[in-house]
C-alpha cells in the first residue's frame, strides 16, 4: 500500500479463512541448527525476501496473545508464507510498525485477505508516514512511502503513538529510542527526508522502534526491525523502560552492513559480550562481515534465521534447579 498508488480492495468482510495446515517452520534453540549442516538439510516452504516480518506470540498461564511485527516488502509475502507454514493470522490482536520503510510495510494487503476488514489495531510512530529518499551513486530513490487512508479503507485501525505502549500480553512497544552512545550515529548523508520544502539528510529515522517481552526469571527479548536507531541503544532504552538488566534474546536486524555501519561492528559485539544473551538472531542488513563476528563471538548463543525460523523462549518451570 504505498501512497499515490490506485488500489481497489476486493478482500471480503466475512471471518477468517481457514488455514491447511502444514508442517511449522525450523524451531532452533540457542546454539542453532547442527554446524555443518547444509541447507539443503532444512528446507523451508516459505517464501523468502528481503525484509522482515515476524510473529510474536506471548502465553501466560491459559492466556495466549500474537502481534504481527512489521510485513515484509511484497504485498503477498507474509501471507504466502502464513498460508505455507499453517499460521492462523485470524488470532492476531494487532500489527506494529518497527517504521515506515518499504521492506517491514509492504505486506498488508495480504494480510487483509487472509483476515477480511477486521478493525485490526496498527500501531505506529507518526513520523511513519514520512517520505524518504535515498541517494545511492547520487542518484535519487525514493522509497515507497505508506497511505493511511489506503490502510484504513482496508480495514487496519491506525494508532499512531510516539510513546511507549504496552500492548496484548504485557508486550512492550519502545515508541522513540534515545540514542545515548557515542558510536551509533544513525544513517549516512545518503538517506534523506522531506521536510515539506525540501530534502534534508535524516540519520535519526526517528519513528524507528523496537518490541520488548520480559520473560519471567530470565530476561527481556528484544526484537528489532532495522535498528535505525542502534541495537545498543535500543537495548539500553529497554532496560531503562523495564527496569530488567538482564537480555536473554536479541532478534531481528542489527543493520551492520556497509562502509558507514562496518567500523560499528567491534563497538557493539563488545556491548553485546557484556550483556551475555542466551540467543542472538541477526536478520537482513546485519551483514556477511557482522554475521560472522557474531558467530565467533557468540558460538552458542547465535542463530542464522531465514523464512519459518521459530525461536521459542520459556520462563523457568517450578521445580527448575
Amino acid at each position: 500500500m504505498r501512497s499515490g498508488s490506485r488500489r481497489w480492495s476486493t478482500t471480503p468482510s466475512t471471518p477468517c479463512w481457514p488455514l491447511p495446515k502444514a508442517s511449522p517452520g525450523r524451531r532452533w534453540a540457542p546454539g542453532g541448527p547442527p554446524r555443518g549442516s547444509s541447507p539443503a538439510a532444512r528446507p523451508s516452504r516459505g517464501r523468502a525476501e528481503h525484509g522482515l516480518s515476524a510473529l510474536v506470540t506471548v502465553k501466560s498461564g491459559n492466556a495466549s496473545s500474537a502481534l504481527q511485527f512489521d510485513t515484509g516488502a511484497s504485498p503477498d509475502g507474509p501471507a504466502v508464507n502464513a498460508e505455507r507454514l499453517g499460521v492462523d493470522v485470524c488470532g492476531l490482536q494487532g500489527v506494529v510498525l518497527s517504521h515506515g520503510h518499504f521492506d517491514h510495510a509492504g505486506g498488508f494487503d495480504g494480510l487483509a485477505r487472509l483476515r477480511g476488514r477486521s478493525a485490526l489495531p496498527l500501531t505506529v510512530h507518526p513520523a511513519v508516514w514520512t517520505r524518504r529518499l535515498e541517494l545511492p551513486a547520487g542518484q535519487g530513490l525514493e522509497v515507497p512511502t505508506l497511505s493511511r487512508g489506503a490502510l484504513e479503507r482496508e480495514g487496519f485501525e491506525v494508532i499512531e503513538r510516539r510513546q511507549p505502549s504496552l500492548q496484548a500480553g504485557g508486550i512492550l512497544i519502545t515508541g522513540e529510542v534515545d540514542r545515548v552512545t557515542e558510536f551509533e550515529h544513525g544513517m549516512p548523508q545518503a538517506h534523506q527526508a522531506w521536510d515539506g520544502n525540501g530534502w534534508r539528510h535524516d540519520p535519526a529515522v526517528i519513528d524507528d522502534q523496537a518490541l520488548v517481552i520480559n520473560v519471567r526469571g530470565r530476561g527481556l527479548v528484544i526484537i528489532t526491525g532495522w535498528r535505525h536507531a542502534g541495537v545498543v541503544n535500543i537495548i539500553r532504552h529497554a532496560m531503562r523502560l523495564t527496569g530488567v538488566s538482564k537480555l536473554l534474546a536479541l532478534i531481528g536486524d542489527f543493520h551492520l552492513i556497509g562502509p558507514a555501519f562496518e567500523p560499528v561492528i567491534g563497538p557493539t559485539v563488545a556491548a553485546l559480550t557484556e550483556l551475555a544473551p542466551e540467543l542472538i538472531v541477526p536478520g537482513h542488513c546485519t551483514g556477511w562481515r557482522a554475521q560472522h563476528t557474531l558467530a565467533a563471538a557468540f558460538p552458542d548463543a547465535w542463530v542464522q534465521t531465514s523464512v519459518g525460523t521459530t525461536c521459542p523462549l520459556s520462563a523457568p518451570q517450578a521445580g527448575d534447579a
